[in-house]
């Protein structure tokens, strides 16, 4: 009995909702990502701690040379290329399905993160960037005697 490799039924859906997020993103938060100029856009999280407001990038396949970050006027662009490599010999492919090309995604930065002392790593495909938070930021906790 020969059994046939299925596609997985739910890939059409995961990618409409996909679709549907970003056409949501790009309507409420245009400076957020570029879409229309760029051909491979990678998704971003963003969340805070106490100290700091953490972006991170999932760009697998790619080195830290291929990436350029800045800060410019409270916008953090985070800029790259994921190359395609068809030089390899021996390969005729019949199926590319992953992404390539150049991006740009772009962010709003709140006033208080110290945009001197951001810092970025590249480990297992994520690039990781740490915006600090300026000191007044931080919350304070006092405590008050009540008489």
């Amino acid at each position: 009995m020969l059994l046939e490799r299925r596609e997985d039924f739910m890939k059409p859906f995961r990618e409409l909702q996909r679709e549907i997020d970003r056409l949501f993103e790009d309507f409420f938060a245009p400076v957020t990502r570029r879409s229309t100029v760029y051909s491979y856009l990678p998704d971003v999280d963003v969340y805070e701690t106490d100290d700091s407001v953490v972006v991170e990038v999932e760009v697998p396949g790619m080195d830290k040379k291929d990436f350029e970050v800045k800060v410019e006027d409270s916008i953090l662009r985070i800029t790259g290329e994921k190359k395609l490599e068809r030089e390899k010999e021996n390969r005729n492919y019949k199926v590319v399905e992953r992404c390539y090309g150049k991006f740009e995604r772009t962010l709003s930065l709140p006033d208080y993160v110290d945009a001197d002392k951001i810092k970025a790593k590249y480990e297992n495909g994520v690039l990781t960037i740490s915006l600090p938070k300026r000191e007044e930021k931080k919350a304070k906790v006092v405590d008050v005697k009540i008489e």
